[in-house]
């Protein structure tokens, strides 16, 4: 976890073996997040951003509005969790990125996701 502008994230992957298909090089992975609002105030997840690594140095990018459909409000000190998915090609890789949010004020800022780990459980040691 860390925290940055008085916002906690805190993240948990998981490899889904049953949409998986490691013949046709189809790896499977959810990912879940909880945002923690640790200010006096609201805040508004209003834009995403990913940056999806293979195993090979491939990369996608992934932006857009709000997570899972939705542009939370995070009320003062409490959490939104949403679970969402990537699928690689490669049986590891990373993903990392921010979140443009806003506060009650209407000052935009942004919370930066540091690198975590997609594998699947043998590959962990």
């Amino acid at each position: 976890m860390f925290t940055s502008s008085k916002v906690a994230i805190q993240v948990q992957s998981v490899y889904i073996e049953s949409q998986s298909s490691p013949e046709e090089q189809r790896y499977v992975f959810a990912y879940t997040i909880t945002i923690h609002n640790l200010n006096k105030h609201a805040i508004r997840l209003l834009r995403r951003y990913w940056l999806i690594t293979n195993a090979q140095g491939n990369t996608t990018e992934v932006q857009g509005e709000g997570v899972v459909g939705e542009q939370p409000l995070i009320e003062a000190g409490s959490r939104y969790r949403y679970t969402s998915g990537a699928v690689l090609e490669t049986p590891m890789g990373t993903m990392e990125g921010h979140y443009e949010m806003i506060d009650a004020q209407g000052r935009l800022f942004q919370i930066d996701i540091p690198v975590f780990r997609l594998a699947i459980p043998t590959l962990i040691n």
